[in-house]
Parts: structure tokens; C-alpha cells; sequence
């Protein structure tokens, strides 16, 4: 892979080989840093679902990264983004973040929200470059014990008003 790669966002429409590589890559990483309590991830069964868009990141032809987004009546929220160490700090996670973005809107919700946790630092500071802000618990969170998303940070990004994707 060059410094400077092609990104190419592709959609998915079942748990093929390179997904189920990514989701357990990606859950390898979370159970290093957080207890099973504290991981909110959808399973991998769970992904597949009418309401849910998911998206494989190719980098010079090679999967790298994987993320998606669920569409509820009043709001997406981002579900299971990943990219491989190998692929991090190169546009992927931005521009896999802008697709998400992007059928959102396409679903004309106002509002796009995340669940991450306390210790991925990088994905926070992504997220606050691409105009989330932190807010409370919402949707299913919000009923959780305060224990079980007690190292969960929620962001929240208004899409209302905009008339154009991020770059």
C-alpha cells in the first residue's frame, strides 16, 4: 500500500469473509481495553438487518476498515467502525465516516449519534474534527445502568439544515 492510496467506501449486504475478519479484529481490540459489559457492539448476526447500511473500506484494493450505520425514525447511529492498524491515519476512517454520513441523510434523519468508549482516543478526536460533539445517553443507553456504560462516551452531530455531505 502507498502513503497516499485510493479509498474506495463499498457497500455490503452480508457477512461475507473480509467482514466477519474485521468484526473479530475489531472485538479482539475492544476486549483488550474494555470488560464484556462494556462493549456495546452489534454481534455480528445483528448487523445484517433492513435499518442497518454496512460498508467495507478498500485501500489500494486491500479491505482495511469496516463501519456502518443504523437508521431508526429519529436519528442513525454509527455502528462498528474499524480500520486496520496498518491503514490508520490515512482518510479511511474520514471518508468511511462521510458514506455513513451520507445515508443519514439520505434517509433524511436529523441527527447522527455514536456510542464509544473512554480509551479510543483517536476515534474521539476523528469524531470532534468531523463535527460531533458529546451528549447524553440516548436511545437504548439511555435505559442501561449507569454501571454498564460507564466507560462509554456518546457524540451526537446534527444533520438538519445542511445541505451537503462532509469532506
Amino acid at each position: 500500500m502507498s502513503d497516499r492510496g485510493e479509498i474506495l467506501i463499498e457497500p455490503v449486504h452480508s457477512a461475507t469473509d473480509e467482514v466477519r475478519a474485521l468484526v473479530a479484529e475489531l472485538e479482539h481490540t475492544l476486549a483488550a481495553e474494555y470488560p464484556p459489559e462494556q462493549r456495546h457492539g452489534l454481534a455480528l448476526g445483528a448487523i445484517f438487518q433492513p435499518h442497518i447500511r454496512f460498508f467495507l473500506a478498500r485501500l489500494d484494493g486491500e479491505v482495511v476498515g469496516c463501519g456502518g450505520v443504523a437508521l431508526f425514525a429519529d436519528f442513525a447511529e454509527v455502528k462498528r467502525m474499524y480500520v486496520r492498524y496498518v491503514a490508520r491515519g490515512r482518510g479511511v476512517a474520514r471518508a468511511k465516516l462521510a458514506r455513513i454520513e451520507l445515508a443519514a441523510r439520505e434517509a433524511a434523519l436529523a441527527a447522527l449519534r455514536l456510542e464509544t468508549g473512554d480509551r479510543q482516543i483517536a476515534a474521539m478526536r476523528l469524531y470532534e474534527r468531523a463535527g460531533f460533539r458529546r451528549c447524553p445517553p440516548f436511545g437504548d443507553y439511555a435505559a442501561m445502568a449507569t454501571a454498564a456504560i460507564a466507560t462509554s462516551v456518546f457524540f451526537e452531530k446534527s444533520l438538519a439544515g445542511e445541505d451537503q455531505a462532509p469532506g
